[in-house]
């Protein structure tokens, strides 16, 4: 089992920036068969996967949405995920969510809301 628990969500202006925080459990961040992503879900749309980065961390993908703003990274000695989130744009609004993987079986934390007024 893999515990997931996101935090630093908020409201900001835009332009503004954040950190998120995903706390992992279960496993270690480090782990190679541990895949790590964010996704995040706006009001009435789908969920959206804006990031994801490599089991030994050297290397990360970004959606085009958000290449160029956000980073993805890992702490190993503290066993967390993280969303740097810069340049911050009202349509960034939603909620946060943090997943890993391991083979076929998915795990999500409870989310964070990130708001972003103009």
């Amino acid at each position: 089992q893999v515990q997931l628990v996101e935090s630093g969500g908020g409201v900001v202006q835009t332009g503004d920036s954040l950190r998120l925080s995903c706390a992992v459990s279960g496993r270690a961040v480090g782990d190679s068969d541990l895949a790590l992503a964010w996704f995040r879900q706006a009001a009435e749309k789908g969920r959206e996967v804006l990031a994801t980065i490599s089991r030994n961390g050297g290397g990360a993908w970004y959606s085009n949405s958000v290449k160029g703003r956000f980073t993805i990274s890992k702490d190993n000695a503290k066993n967390t995920v993280y969303l740097q989130m810069n340049s911050l744009k009202p349509e960034d609004t939603a909620v946060y969510y943090c997943n890993g993987e391991v083979g076929s079986r998915a795990y999500w934390g409870q989310g964070t809301q990130v708001a972003v007024s103009s």
